[in-house]
């Protein structure tokens, strides 16, 4: 079994046949599949999803893009979503100084006080950090204890001997399987498989070969195929060491 630990199926790319994607992951194995919230209205439509579909968990958070956005309104209402049934971590949050969307210090702000609120409720976070790696481990070391997962790994070795020395997980994406994507693969031989977990993004990153195509939970599958080939392992090896980190990190059930 596999577990796709981040995607965004509450995106309108869905709305014609949400059913039909779940369905399809089912059938590639995917036991779990975790719909992270990326704006308010993302966070309550995972919420809603998880509601409507047994193998669905929802993660609550504002992106790094929509810090700007972040207002006491807002973490009133996060907080609220926080405890719905099946919520299981906040996130996605973080940082993110390549696009800027939202200024840098908003973007410090709403991140603090999402990791707040995480240890507040004793949920794990779902990281975005996207050159922006110095500044997101600094605050991450002054927080700790925190759980954490760095989604869409793209940092290089140091920033991974950073996160697994504060004992977090490190998830990758399907971009793992492009043409010029040796060094990702490279961080992926380098992460221990107790530490390792699977996603797809989607509808985002569909794996080489689908490019340009919509991405859905099911291609997990082929992230791990990838996976077994990089680190020379069998795939059941994978598959069941990334679902067993991912049930234990997000508690499952």
């Amino acid at each position: 079994m596999l577990v796709d630990t981040h995607c965004h199926l509450d995106f309108q790319q869905f709305d014609a046949d949400r059913d039909e994607v779940i369905r399809r992951a089912g059938e590639a194995g995917v036991q779990y599949i975790l719909n992270i919230g990326a704006t308010l209205e993302s966070s309550r439509g995972a919420c809603e999803l998880a509601s409507r579909y047994a193998q669905v968990y929802a993660g609550i958070g504002v992106h790094p893009h929509d810090s700007r956005l972040f207002d006491r309104k807002a973490e009133v209402e996060l907080r609220e979503l926080a405890l719905k049934e099946k919520v299981v971590a906040v996130g996605e949050t973080g940082l993110d100084y390549y696009r800027n969307l939202s200024s840098r210090q908003e973007q410090i702000s709403a991140f603090n006080r999402q990791i707040s609120l995480a240890k507040e409720l004793d949920l794990p976070l779902v990281i975005h950090s996207r050159q922006a790696e110095e500044e997101a481990l600094r605050i991450l070391k002054e927080a700790m204890p925190v759980r954490a997962v760095i989604h869409c790994f793209s940092g290089d070795e140091n920033f991974l001997k950073g996160c697994l020395d504060l004992g977090f997980f490190v998830s990758f994406t399907c971009n793992i399987t492009y043409k010029k994507a040796q060094g990702l693969r490279d961080m992926v031989k380098l992460t221990p498989l107790d530490r390792l977990m699977l996603e797809t993004d989607a509808p985002y990153l569909s794996p080489e070969g689908f490019r340009g195509k919509r991405n859905e939970p099911f291609q997990v599958k082929l992230l791990a195929e990838a996976v077994s080939l990089i680190k020379g392992v069998g795939f059941e090896e994978i598959a069941n060491s990334t679902t067993g980190n991912a049930i234990s990190f997000f508690k499952l059930r």
